[in-house]
């Protein structure tokens, strides 16, 4: 058994994990609360706009939707990696890498990551070849900046560099539950018959015009509701990890502090009896 000051310095360590544990716990539950507040109020606006698209872009014809539209064969893939810049948040980042990858072993088409998150760019650097990190978009995370990168990967889309692309990332459902997500970014997805809607409108200006000027806003739309959902999410896995990690410490705490009493009552108890059979010593 390890002796008192031992036990009594493992106390002292776990309590001041323990108040780190609780600090980033409560820094996070406040995070997460803004970041659920935005990602609930947008996923009405981006959801309307998507079926918006849809039911205009099922009656046009195949070209009309534009080059964003335009399907051909996949040479060369582009698959956006949305993980957080730092950890302590659970299996948030391990879901995110292991769907990546799986992704990646799918079939043989040679694939560029770009990185959103200094986890994906530290775990794909070394495997994978990584065009661009935009870890940096987490330090001020709005529409504006979150546009800038949609504009470019639109751009490498329309030139050809990259025949797909693909957005993997976690969605926010709940503070402790993250689902996994992977989404088609470019090409859009054709709609289908369920998606479409069979009233019909008179439209001004013409469909066309419409359908091409909505579609780079929504996917614009899309990677900001894609960046604002993993935000939210990893603030969300946060602080479920943090509190599991301070009942933990909690728990260990108690098992230490009635080990350490328990030596302690021995120790005194020892003493005790050295003393009495001293005395008793002298007595005879």
């Amino acid at each position: 058994m390890a002796n008192l000051k031992e036990i009594r310095n493992r106390i002292t360590s776990i309590s001041s994990t323990m108040q780190i544990t609780s600090a980033m716990k409560m820094v996070s539950a406040a995070k997460l609360k803004k970041a659920q507040d935005a990602i609930t109020a947008m996923r009405p606006y981006a959801n309307k706009l998507t079926e918006l698209l849809q039911n205009l872009s099922a009656s046009l014809d195949g070209d009309a939707g534009g080059v964003y539209a335009k399907e051909r064969e996949v040479q060369k893939k582009l698959v956006v990696v949305i993980t957080s810049n730092r950890g302590l948040c659970g299996a948030f980042n391990a879901n995110v890498i292991k769907k990546s990858v799986l992704v990646l072993q799918e079939d043989n088409t040679p694939t560029d990551i770009i990185a959103i998150g200094k986890k994906a760019n530290d775990y794909f650097a070394k495997k994978q070849h990584v065009i661009d990190n935009k870890s940096a978009i987490f330090d001020q995370l709005n529409f504006e900046n979150v546009a800038e990168i949609a504009e470019e990967l639109m751009a490498l889309y329309a030139n050809g560099t990259y025949d797909k692309i693909d957005i993997i990332y976690n969605k926010f459902k709940n503070a402790a539950t993250q689902l996994v997500m992977h989404e088609q970014f470019l090409p859009i997805a054709p709609a289908t018959s369920a998606q479409t809607s069979s009233q019909d409108y008179i439209f001004e200006p013409t469909k066309v015009e419409i359908v091409q000027g909505l579609i780079p806003k929504m996917l614009k739309t899309q990677l900001y509701k894609s960046i604002r959902d993993s935000f939210a999410a990893e603030h969300g896995a946060r602080m479920t990890a943090m509190h599991k990690a301070t009942d933990n410490a909690t728990e260990l705490r108690d098992d230490l502090t009635l080990t350490y009493n328990k030596a302690r009552q021995a120790a005194i108890t020892n003493e005790i009896l050295e003393i009495v059979g001293g005395a008793e010593a002298l007595n005879g």
